[in-house]
């Protein structure tokens, strides 16, 4: 069990024990008339928002246990397919949904909601034998972009210090937002990536042993899975033109970590949140995401972020779900 999980099962038990600094100031998830809650709840999508939706999970399925969370790995591409079949009731996102999901969903019949549920600064991660401390935003997508030929660190124009190690890359598949994301940032088209290198798909377990076993090893993913793993990885400082930037909380929150720092959502359909259950879990949710997001390695939203989002939910809840199909 990687060292994540031990922290999502240990914030687990504390909530289990209604510790308050880990939620609202009653701990109570019923549903909002004081009765128990009971049903199914199937949420998919995004690898990197799911360990933060698994660890709330497991804390409301403390204190509700008639109520059954699946929470899946399909990406947020992948995730999306289901959702907006009608197969899930939620959706992880590591993006904002695309043009081509919103068809999906109107064509499904699917509405649904948009809930930002963290922070993140997309990592890039090298070696830590490689002496390279920072890239460019123009480096980065010299060495990603399609039909790149640059296939060793001595080939990046302009990087300092000099590296002559072989590159050896990694990064997820297509169905991940993360990948959407990244390639839309560095290489300024959704997708536009070559060809060549790890695809890990789900996996960011994956980058992290063929980053950490390679001398010119190079991959991305968010932020919590370099948490976790800073011990055999190094995170490379981005510099968008303003000078190198390091991945943190702080330059994450205020934008500075860019063009990398970007929102993580939840996206529940209309139908769900008209759900009892599944009301009192998003409510259970946003009380005590912060705390757990910090547990677990992600950034927490800031108090205004997480101000409007439970003032959304809230409204949501009072209306039934809603009745717009959003993007």
């Amino acid at each position: 069990m990687s060292s994540k999980w031990w922290l999502v099962l240990g914030a687990c038990g504390l909530l289990a024990f209604g510790v308050a600094a880990c939620g609202g100031d009653d701990g109570d998830s019923s549903s909002g008339d004081g009765e128990a809650v009971s049903g199914e709840i199937r949420i998919d999508g995004s690898s990197t928002v799911a360990p933060l939706t698994s660890a709330i999970a497991e804390g409301f399925n403390a204190e509700n246990p008639d109520v059954n969370i699946t929470v899946g790995t399909s990406g947020t591409g992948g995730g999306f397919e289901k959702f907006c079949a009608g197969e899930t009731d939620a959706n992880d996102a590591s993006e904002e949904i695309g043009e081509e999901e919103i068809a999906a969903c109107e064509a499904g019949g699917v509405k649904y909601e948009e809930l930002q549920v963290a922070n993140d600064a997309l990592t890039v991660v090298v070696n830590p034998e490689n002496p390279v401390t920072c890239m460019t935003v123009d480096q980065l997508g010299s060495v990603w972009e399609p039909n790149s030929e640059i296939t060793s660190w001595s080939d990046i124009e302009g990087l300092e210090p000099p590296y002559d190690e072989s590159l050896d890359l990694y990064g997820p598949g297509s169905d991940s937002g993360t990948f959407g994301y990244f390639t839309e940032a560095v290489n300024g088209e959704e997708d536009a990536i070559r060809n060549d290198f790890n695809d890990v798909g789900e996996d960011d377990n994956a980058t992290v042993t063929g980053v950490s076993g390679a001398p010119g090893g190079m991959g991305y993913f968010g932020y919590s899975f370099f948490k976790e793993n800073e011990s055999s990885l190094k995170a490379l400082e981005i510099d968008s033109g303003s000078g190198c930037v390091a991945p943190s909380a702080e330059t994450a929150q205020d934008g500075a970590y860019a063009p990398l720092s970007r929102p993580l959502f939840i996206y529940p359909s209309a139908e769900a949140l008209a759900d009892p259950a599944f009301d009192a879990f998003m409510e259970y949710y946003l009380d005590n995401v912060n705390a757990i997001a910090e547990q677990v390695g992600f950034i927490p939203l800031t108090d205004q972020q997480l101000g409007e989002q439970t003032d959304k939910l809230d409204t949501l809840i009072r209306e039934g779900g809603g009745t717009e199909t959003t993007g």
